[in-house]
């Protein structure tokens, strides 16, 4: 949890995303995702019966300090950081949990992956929290940006089972303070107009680089909301702070902030997942449901001009036991009929029956879609590669539901395995400890 998140809220209350209601996002192209309290998150949706008890991460020893806390903790101060033997005297209640670090990068990813569907421009700041810009996103979404920070976060909560906060702002450094100032799980829109109207009530420590101590020093020339920064001359704030501070938090408080989103590395991998509102036991149904995800990732491929040699897939069971099987390919491939017929073979070979929650498909190894290896296609792969750019072309033009395969549009059973009874649990991937995924 970021300072901005004990910032006095009431100030800011009005900008708030209510249901279907929100400030005026337009020009607010810039996201901070922020995940709520994600380590203990995490814990607690794989261990249900630690919902609304205090939970820490970070071992049951005293040695150490805790690496998150829940909110439920939080409210007897305990705090990341914070020595576990201190924690432990605020709340001798608390549940102490072991952190798997292991777990929580391979949600970690799946979050990540999510993010990308929607824009390239994914700027990961930790395991937890990245920036995106959603500029591109806006035409080919028809979306707004709170409506996209809508979509991320219940697409984050059905796909693991964890909240976030999402800040949607005119610049990186308003979106990381209106995305603390909103949690847990909510969303908060700061006005291209209303930068000021938002930023200058806040006390000095709502700028990004005053830590305690610059804290005292604006303190002791009288300077305690970002308003009074904005309002002194320059060469006195260099007087006090000295040039480069004071330059960089005089243009925080004038609302100014030009840094870009800078994308980590470039995209290593696009997929799709679904979970599903009830768990399925039916191959029949989970087959159609690849090829829908097939098509949604192959699509995504075309459009970026990309193809790839892996496919894996997915399957999350009832239990929230994970596995992920993956296959190489002879050549990179962007066609929907190759990347389903994989992912149909993976899952009848190698995914043990079961009631499944969640399944997903994603291409990995991806390469630029105009290298030499495509030439090695058959005359019949060409001739499906030349009808799915057809049906892309007219989906483009006339909407997604302009062209589908003829299996996906059968209406899955609204009940669908629920008369059958409930298998022995899946063996976990021993490979794999605690169901991480092991090929990401």
């Amino acid at each position: 949890m970021g300072r901005s998140a004990n910032l006095p809220r009431g100030l800011v209350d009005r900008f708030i995303v209510r249901g279907d209601t929100w400030p005026d996002d337009t020009g607010c192209s810039m996201l901070h995702v922020d995940m709520d309290a994600f380590y203990a998150s995490v814990e607690i949706r794989d261990q249900p019966e630690l919902a609304g008890k205090p939970v820490v991460v970070g071992g049951t020893a005293n040695r150490g300090v805790v690496a998150a806390a829940n909110y439920v903790a939080r409210e007897f101060g305990v705090r990341s950081a914070m020595p576990i033997a201190h924690a432990r005297r605020l709340a001798p209640h608390a549940v102490f949990v072991v952190p798997n670090f292991a777990r929580y990068q391979e949600v970690s990813r799946g979050v990540m992956s999510i993010f990308r569907d929607i824009t390239p421009l994914v700027e990961p700041l930790s395991l937890d929290e990245a920036f995106l810009d959603v500029s591109g996103a806006l035409k080919r979404m028809r979306s707004s940006p709170a409506q996209i920070a809508g979509l991320i976060r219940a697409q984050v909560e059905e796909a693991h089972g964890i909240t976030c906060s999402v800040g949607v702002a005119p610049t990186k450094f308003l979106a990381k303070l209106a995305s603390g100032m909103c949690k847990p799980d909510g969303a908060m829109v700061v006005p291209r107009t209303e930068v000021l109207s938002f930023l200058h009530p806040l006390p000095v420590s709502a700028l990004w680089g005053v830590g305690q101590r610059t804290a005292e020093q604006l303190d002791r020339v009288g300077l305690e909301t970002v308003a009074d920064v904005a309002a002194t001359p320059l060469p006195r704030l260099r007087k006090v702070l000295g040039v480069a501070l004071a330059e960089h938090l005089h243009a925080l408080a004038q609302g100014h902030d030009d840094r870009p989103v800078v994308p980590s590395t470039r995209e290593k991998s696009i997929g799709a997942e679904e979970t599903f509102e009830v768990d399925h036991f039916d191959r029949e149904l989970l087959r159609r449901e690849l090829l829908r995800l097939a098509e949604r990732s192959t699509a995504s491929l075309r459009s970026r001009g990309l193809r790839g040699r892996t496919v894996s897939i997915k399957v999350r069971f009832a239990d929230f036991t994970t596995i992920t099987r993956s296959k190489t390919l002879r050549v990179a491939t962007d066609v929907t009929h190759e990347v389903y017929r994989t992912a149909s073979t993976l899952l009848d070979e190698q995914v043990p029956a079961g009631a499944v929650r969640l399944i997903g498909v994603r291409i990995e190894q991806l390469v630029e879609g105009d290298g030499g290896e495509q030439l090695m296609f058959d005359a019949p792969e060409r001739g499906w590669r030349e009808a799915e750019q057809a049906a892309d072309q007219a989906r483009s033009k006339f909407g997604k539901a302009a062209i589908r395969p003829a299996s996906l549009l059968a209406q899955a059973p609204a009940r669908s395995g629920l008369n059958e009874p409930k298998p022995d649990r899946p063996t976990p991937d021993r490979s794999n400890p605690g169901g991480s995924d092991p090929d990401r």
